[in-house]
């Protein structure tokens, strides 16, 4: 089944790792892949503490897109690709039974993953496995074929009144 938490609002990664973490606690074989992220958000160090949780994030990503070189982008793009790779092992050798794919929508709008893989990636492992995707802005065909559809909408955010992410909160 497919899961979207998408929006402009906080808490689409947190709700993905309570979704983990539930998911791990009933001995499902889980999978947290986070796109656009390096793993210095502080939910990693305790999900690669799981058993039977298989963490990957993107290590080569040091900077928000609208920073990155163009050549910066292919890398991003190359590694992306490799994750999603990953995850089709992952799935093939029945080593995850929930994989969150955390900031794909982002990645595939910002076209740092390629489309017509993620697309056949979707449309292939939705009816095998859980996969959960956040992020901002999917397609209409993605929310058409979704089971579960969230969207975070941020009504009111401290950033908008200077004040920066705090660890452990926002991330």
């Amino acid at each position: 089944m497919l899961h979207i938490y998408y929006g402009n609002g906080k808490g689409k990664t947190t709700a993905a790792v309570g979704l983990t973490l539930r998911a791990s606690g009933s001995g499902m074989k889980t999978a947290f892949l986070q796109f656009l992220k390096n793993g210095s958000s502080s939910e990693i160090s305790i999900l690669e503490s799981l058993k039977d949780c298989f963490v990957l994030c993107c290590r080569e990503c040091n900077k928000f897109s609208f920073q990155m070189s163009d050549a910066e982008k292919e890398l991003i793009k190359s590694a992306h690709n490799s994750m999603l790779r990953r995850a089709e092992e992952l799935i093939n050798k029945s080593e995850a039974e929930l994989l969150v794919l955390d900031e794909l929508l982002d990645a595939y709008n910002k076209d740092l993953i390629d489309t017509v893989l993620t697309d056949s990636f979707i449309n292939t492992y939705c009816k095998k496995v859980e996969i959960i995707i956040t992020g901002r802005a999917p397609s209409a065909e993605w929310l058409d074929i979704a089971d579960y559809v969230t969207e975070m909408n941020a009504v009111k955010h401290p950033y908008n009144n200077g004040i920066s992410a705090r660890r452990g909160i926002e991330y």
